[in-house]
């Protein structure tokens, strides 16, 4: 069930989070600190969505280190104030290295957390292996070609072609995300592991029905499109990367875990290769390029194309791995509804129970707002589930 209420995100978003004060009761650090991160990474984001899964990863896996029921990597058993103590030191001192400009909100979250915890050897230790597994999960992604520059290396754009991805309308920038196919994964054995097949032929029944249910669905000025669907298609428009913060803030309130945190961003950056890898194997053109030179030079999609080839789709292998990490971690669906608002859907809330349900808008808004053919999604959430489903058999290999 979807609602629209003008005037009351403030109010529903409240939802979302969990009290600062609740957050902040002991034994919450985890939830605390996710909160910090979302904040943190929110005032200093990086320009690439990848970047930004990756800094997630490195503090959180540092943190999940450190997170094994208040024992140290020797085996003894220092309780609740060692774990909160590594923890928060853990995120802190990583964020610190990921985001300086924001130092002064994380040592003073850090004094807040510390603050609660009793002084004694236990806090202490737990300080120090925080920060020891900070430097080493920072050591680790060194050079993996991660940072913005080296993922949107520069592409050379193919010469027009039936079928072959070029600048789209209306900026007709360079492509993005061309460098991600290179960079090197954290559990993946190499980023073509998942490449999927490749996309139907253009003349064949599938990719002519695909074409014509964007032409209908997804023009701007479509007479066949709901308003619901419509609205399905805004909502959904955000960047992927921030809308799973709030979905997993979800998953997390109802059982606090740093190893849920790490293993969802890692294999966030594990599909975005493995996407990109695809994406520019086969440079599949979009529906906007295929349309107008097929007959229809003035269509005009819903929403603005990404600059990138359409097969698979970005927002698709999102949902795909996400649904699948969730799905692992904490079932299918959760006891209660829980509602989610978007940056690109001002007063719109919507309303689920299943995380197949996101997956499901997702597919569909691509379409709906013109920017995507069918296949490319329903290929990409397999795709998603497929680096999920691998890189969940191999996340312990990144805890010892």
């Amino acid at each position: 069930m979807r609602l629209r209420l003008v005037g009351l995100v403030g109010l529903v978003a409240g939802v979302l989070v969990v009290p600062q004060a609740q957050a902040q009761q002991r034994g919450n650090v985890v939830l605390e600190w996710y909160d910090v991160t979302k904040q943190v990474l929110a005032a200093e984001p990086a320009p690439t969505q990848i970047t930004n899964n990756r800094s997630w990863a490195i503090a959180w896996l540092a943190a999940a280190r450190v997170d094994h029921g208040g024992r140290d990597f020797s085996g003894r058993d220092f309780g609740r104030d060692f774990t909160d103590a590594a923890v928060a030191t853990a995120v802190h001192d990583s964020l610190v290295q990921l985001a300086p400009t924001q130092v002064g909100a994380l040592d003073q979250a850090l004094t807040t957390t510390l603050d609660r915890v009793p002084r004694g050897s236990a806090k202490d230790r737990g300080k120090a292996e925080g920060a020891a597994q900070a430097r080493r999960a920072l050591a680790e992604r060194e050079g993996d070609g991660l940072d913005p520059a080296s993922v949107n290396a520069p592409f050379p754009v193919p010469t027009p072609a039936p079928g072959v991805w070029q600048p789209t309308p209306p900026a007709y920038g360079p492509a993005i995300q061309y460098g991600n196919r290179v960079a090197r994964p954290y559990l993946l054995r190499r980023p073509n592991q998942f490449r999927p097949g490749p996309p139907p032929a253009l003349d064949s029944e599938r990719y002519r029905k695909d074409l014509a249910e964007v032409r209908d669905y997804g023009s701007a000025t479509s007479t066949v499109r709901t308003p619901a669907q419509t609205e399905v298609a805004s909502f959904w428009y955000q960047g992927s990367q921030p809308a799973f913060v709030d979905v997993l803030r979800v998953a997390l309130a109802k059982s606090p875990s740093a190893r849920l945190v790490a293993e969802f961003n890692v294999i966030a950056v594990d599909t975005q290769i493995a996407t990109s890898d695809a994406k520019y194997a086969y440079q599949l053109w979009r529906p906007v390029t295929a349309l107008r030179a097929t007959g229809l030079p003035d269509w005009t999609p819903l929403h603005v194309t990404p600059s990138h080839p359409d097969y698979p789709s970005g927002h698709a292998t999102y949902a795909g791995f996400a649904q699948e990490v969730l799905t692992a971690l904490t079932g299918p669906a959760l006891s209660e509804p829980f509602d989610l608002t978007s940056t690109t859907a001002p007063g719109v809330v919507f309303h689920y129970r299943a995380w197949s349900e996101i997956t499901r808008d997702t597919v569909n808004a691509r379409v709906w707002s013109g920017i995507h053919t069918r296949v490319a999604d329903e290929v990409g959430v397999q795709v998603g589930r497929n680096v999920a489903g691998y890189d969940l058999t191999k996340f312990d290999s990144l805890l010892r």
